[in-house]
């Protein structure tokens, strides 16, 4: 396993299930890097007012649905900018069903634009209990997939 910075990253363009396999390895390993930077596992957002946090459930959820497209993989680098400055568009329930999603009692999906990817959309589950906001995953989509939902 070798060590690469954030700049010497070479990700993977293709579509290929090699390709894909290269770009969640990336993700998993900027996040496990980014753990050891940010001891407290959250960054502040200024939109909500209130941390978001990264979890197991953050990492399993982006490398397996970010990796699937290389402009999601390259927005996942910039998970301090999206963390900070990502703003809510819509409050929606769990997905029925989804295992990974049990522990929420709200989902929040927000958007955020990055220069030279574009419209970044951040999942943000609520947990039941403790009400504590965790990042759920982070994909990078094209303007026309974020629509405002009704609120709840």
């Amino acid at each position: 396993m070798k060590h690469c910075l954030k700049n010497n990253i070479i990700i993977p363009k293709g579509n290929s299930k090699d390709d894909i396999r290269q770009r969640e390895l990336i993700i998993r390993q900027f996040y496990q890097k980014w753990k050891v930077e940010n001891p407290s596992q959250r960054k502040f957002n200024l939109s909500l007012k209130d941390f978001i946090n990264i979890r197991m459930i953050s990492i399993v959820e982006t490398s397996e649905h970010a990796a699937k497209r290389y402009l999601s993989t390259l927005a996942v680098l910039q998970l301090d900018a999206i963390l900070t400055g990502a703003q809510t568009v819509a409050i929606t329930r769990p997905k029925k069903g989804n295992k990974n999603q049990q522990s929420f009692e709200r989902m929040m999906i927000m958007a955020y634009h990055l220069p030279g990817i574009g419209m970044v959309k951040m999942t943000v589950g609520i947990r039941r209990l403790s009400k504590e906001k965790v990042q759920y995953c982070i994909t990078a989509i094209s303007g026309s997939d974020i629509k405002k939902a009704p609120q709840e």
